[in-house]
């Protein structure tokens, strides 16, 4: 353990209390585990720059550097953030590193981890679309993004597999994802209905002791030996009415303020008031991250407001795949575009960077506000055998919305057209079996054995089917 240094007994004080030196005195007095927010700094740009691989590595990487390297907090802890992360709406992994920022350094560590954790996915993504609107029609563009869209579909199945291994233990939880998917793919239901559902079932079953709904690995504790910050409550992380009613004022005026001021200045029916009311609403009811709620983006975005073709929607994936941050900056590629095709006086390139970045803001200020307003309340329900087994019901009925999220995506990836489906309550899209496109089937299915069978990752594997796209358009089949 890191000694805490630039402490020093004054003989001139009563009582024994402890001075700092000045050096010291802005890291230590808000931590008491020795860590300075340069450093803190440094390890989050470290973490930033390797948030590549969607949640899961995300996460690992976090575990990795904070619990087994850094030491900064311990197992049950940074499982017990994890498990509040994945029971909010938004990216589980940004909000993991605010929460451990909050706890390590307060409100600043908290917005400069979370900060940090999204700059290079934002720079990445805004580049990319800005390629993409004046370039993506051309054949070697569109190309390569045909060959994206085949890792893509292997990438969403993956993620279908690994979280349904790891979440999907008993009869119950199974079930539970079957009637989740039952419900999104043929009975249109909405996703936050499903969600909160799943979310009840779990939380009463969990406060009545079923084993079904426990969550491995929650609420046990390390020694505080054993990492920096220890197991005890930190001054700043103490419940507090008032502090708790300031927060929310803030963060709400950060996020709302905008939005109401688009309203009143442009009006209801202005793609700009549109993103913001939008993504607004999404960042209320994104649970489970990007791969979740896309179905439901895809939905709107293309056949309500008009801003995208469904193949479009894919290839925004793929971008987010390919670049570090979360799987949910592909928001920021659907407010771009959105923006550029609707300019109005503006042009196209200006008000379609003004609609990534509002898309942006709106989707991740909600994410400070649920942190630093929940984590003090969440610290001192620790090993909450409630809270646990909602944790596993929502995890459960994820699986199954990914599960329809990665149909729907194979659906529009291999084959050309769709039509509609209506029988009595059941509502789906059904494949035209003459739209099948034999490439995308070969690239696709070339993606998935090289993903599960061979087990290569996930770069090597988008990188392939890029160039496999590119040599294709270059051969001449595919136009």
């Amino acid at each position: 353990m890191k000694p805490i240094i630039g402490l020093r007994r004054s003989p001139e004080l009563d009582g024994g209390e402890t001075l700092q030196t000045s050096e010291n005195r802005n890291a230590q007095v808000t931590s008491g585990h020795g860590v300075s927010l340069g450093e803190a700094f440094r390890v989050w740009l470290r973490v930033a720059a390797l948030s590549f691989g969607g949640p899961a590595g995300q996460i690992a990487v976090m575990h990795r550097i904070l619990v087994e390297e850094k030491r900064w907090i311990s197992e049950s802890r940074f499982l017990h953030a994890l498990n509040y992360c994945m029971l909010l709406p938004g990216p589980e992994a940004q909000q993991l590193a605010t929460y451990v920022g909050w706890l390590m350094h307060r409100t600043l560590g908290g917005i400069m981890a979370g900060g940090l954790f999204i700059l290079p996915g934002i720079i990445a993504i805004m580049g990319l679309s800005w390629i993409y609107a004046l370039y993506g029609k051309v054949g070697f563009v569109s190309a390569l993004f045909f060959g994206l869209k085949a890792a893509v579909l292997a990438i969403v199945l993956e993620a279908v597999m690994r979280i349904g291994k790891r979440a999907l233990k008993n009869r119950i939880l199974i079930g539970l994802a079957a009637a989740a998917f039952v419900a999104i793919f043929f009975l249109d239901a909405p996703f936050p209905l499903i969600i909160l559902a799943a979310g009840l079932i779990g939380f009463f079953g969990g406060r009545a002791g079923r084993p079904q709904f426990e969550v491995s690995g929650h609420g046990s504790r390390d020694g505080d030996g054993d990492n920096l910050l220890g197991e005890h409550l930190p001054v700043h992380a103490k419940p507090n009415a008032g502090r708790s009613l300031r927060i929310a004022a803030a963060w709400l005026a950060l996020w709302l303020v905008p939005v109401v001021a688009l309203l009143l200045l442009l009006g209801g029916g202005n793609v700009f008031s549109q993103i913001a009311v939008f993504f607004s609403k999404m960042a209320m009811v994104t649970f489970g991250g990007a791969y979740a709620v896309l179905a439901y983006v895809a939905q709107q975005a293309v056949e309500i407001y008009g801003w995208l073709q469904p193949g479009e929607m894919l290839d925004g994936l793929g971008m987010a795949e390919t670049t570090p941050g979360p799987l949910i900056m592909v928001l920021q590629f659907v407010g771009f575009m959105a923006a550029f095709r609707d300019a109005g006086s503006l042009h196209p390139l200006l008000a379609g960077t003004m609609g990534g970045l509002l898309a942006t803001w709106v989707t991740f200020t909600p994410c400070f506000l649920w942190i630093f307003l929940g984590a003090p309340y969440i610290e001192i329900l620790r090993g909450n055998r409630a809270l646990s087994g909602a944790l596993s019901a929502i995890t459960a009925a994820v699986v199954g919305v990914i599960l329809n999220l990665a149909i729907w995506f194979g659906i529009h990836t291999i084959f050309k057209e769709v039509h509609p489906i209506e029988w009595g309550i059941l509502s789906f899209d059904a494949p035209v079996w003459a739209s099948l496109n034999i490439w995308a089937l070969i690239l696709s299915a070339t993606a998935i054995v090289a993903m599960f069978r061979f087990k290569i990752g996930m770069l090597p594997t988008l990188a392939a089917t890029s160039v496999a796209g590119i040599a294709l358009y270059g051969a001449g089949a595919i136009a």
